[in-house]
């Protein structure tokens, strides 16, 4: 009987999985008959995942208000820059242009400076061109003597100049006296005195020394002439000087 028991106890047992199997094979059955209820073109989602509802777009007719009026501005902004960068370079060129032009016109007035000074070396130095000396003629120790000796050396080396315009002028600067000497005016203060019958300072008396005259600036016959051919270079001759010279 206790055998019996045990018997019927498995056999509950037994009929109570075989319950619990049926069971499952139900439910599965019956999700089974779900799927197969869904259409054929209808998506289908596992149970972890949920289907978002789609959102509607929403389309206006009405034109955005602002766009056209930015994108304006920004192109005129960009045309204004562009605008600066140009007339920034191009007075940057018109100062180059500029400066280039003085530069030039500076180098041709430092052409033109030496080239006369060029030319007035080369006049002094024809006037000053040793030349062939006929045998000198006594003309006397005086100042009417010193004169005309004087003029015919001036006259053998194209230096212009007559009796009357350098009498006047010795007798104004030194009243006839060959040693005269001038210690007041600026030139004495420079170093340089006026020295002999035409006031004559060394460095003038060196440039324009005549050849065939002693090198001495008291000397007459070379005071004068020295003299005279510095005013013909400068004042186109004695004859026009008229006050210090």
């Amino acid at each position: 009987m206790s055998k019996n028991i045990l018997i019927r106890g498995r056999r509950r047992a037994l009929t109570r999985q075989h319950k619990i199997a049926v069971a499952g094979v139900a439910a599965l059955g019956a999700a089974a008959i779900g799927f197969s209820a869904v259409p054929s073109n209808a998506s289908t989602s596992t149970t972890s995942e949920v289907a978002a509802p789609a959102a509607k777009v929403v389309y206006s007719t009405e034109p955005i208000e602002g766009v056209k009026a930015d994108v304006t501005d920004q192109l005129a902004g960009s045309s204004l820059k562009v605008e600066r960068i140009a007339a920034k370079k191009e007075a940057a060129a018109e100062a180059v242009a500029a400066k280039a032009a003085a530069e030039k016109e500076a180098a041709a007035a430092k052409a033109e400076k030496v080239r006369k000074a060029e030319e007035a070396a080369g006049r002094a130095a024809e006037r000053t061109e040793v030349k062939k000396d006929a045998p000198r003629k006594s003309y006397g120790n005086t100042l009417d003597g010193w004169i005309r000796e004087s003029l015919a050396i001036m006259k053998k080396h194209g230096i212009p100049g007559s009796y009357e315009g350098i009498h006047r002028n010795v007798m104004r600067e030194s009243s006839g006296n060959p040693k005269a000497i001038n210690l007041w005016d600026i030139n004495a203060r420079n170093g340089i005195p006026s020295k002999g019958l035409l006031q004559v300072i060394p460095p003038t008396f060196e440039a324009y020394h005549v050849p065939g005259t002693p090198k001495d600036i008291y000397d007459p016959i070379a005071n004068i002439t020295a003299a005279c051919n510095y005013a013909a270079d400068k004042y186109g001759t004695m004859d026009n000087v008229d006050s210090a010279y």
